[in-house]
């Protein structure tokens, strides 16, 4: 049965309500060492409460992606295809792709899910035909993606939109291309999601 609400594994909590509007970031399972996750997360100091500043922790797990560490395969254009392919299939039917970056070794895309369907699912799926078609591609076998991914639930139509330029931003801000539209595996690039049609429609409605 698949969890619905709040629920999590390991270290990683998932809101997953319908009707939601989320963003979600995986990345390729060598892109993050074990050793090197657990450096970066005992380096963030713990708030006055005692509880984890899951920000900070998640700005350094960023900027170790954005590094570009790992064999970095999405940057290799017939597998970002893929990836990118893989998220167009269901859009429109099982949730809206409001906005969407395959950076070389981990992805960040943004949409709101319709009906009933569950993130845990969606996000399943996309793993589990990206990773059979990509091993097909690479003639390889084994794990491709972390078991598990990062979701932030968007609140209201301002942190929308912050988190919408942070994703197309994402190449600029690491450091990959000079221009927002100049990475071709963006939505900036595709269709120049931001600003447009699906966030101005209402993109938080169900």
């Amino acid at each position: 049965m698949t969890p619905r609400g709040i629920h999590g594994r390991g270290y990683l909590p998932h809101w997953d309500i319908p009707g939601s509007t989320q963003a979600i970031t995986y990345r390729l399972a060598d892109a993050l060492p074990a050793d090197v996750l657990a450096r970066l997360m005992a380096e963030v100091p713990a708030r006055p409460d005692g509880s984890t500043d899951e920000h900070a922790r998640r700005s350094r797990i960023e900027r170790w992606l954005d590094a570009g560490h790992g064999s970095c395969l999405l940057a290799r254009p017939e597998i970002a295809t893929v990836v990118r392919d893989g998220w167009r299939h269901h859009d429109g039917e099982r949730y809206h792709l409001l906005a969407w970056v395959i950076m070389p070794n981990h992805v960040h895309v943004v949409i709101r899910l319709l009906g009933q369907h569950s993130l845990t699912e969606v996000v399943r799926t996309w793993k589990t035909y990206t990773a059979r078609r990509i091993n097909a591609l690479l003639g390889t076998h084994g794990q491709l993606w972390q078991q598990d991914y990062w979701d932030r639930l968007i609140r209201d139509e301002g942190h929308l939109w912050s988190v919408l330029r942070y994703v197309e931003r994402n190449p600029v801000d690491a450091r990959l291309v000079a221009d927002l539209g100049a990475w071709p595996w963006s939505s900036a690039a595709d269709a120049g999601l931001v600003p447009r049609g699906p966030v101005e429609a209402g993109a938080l409605r169900s």
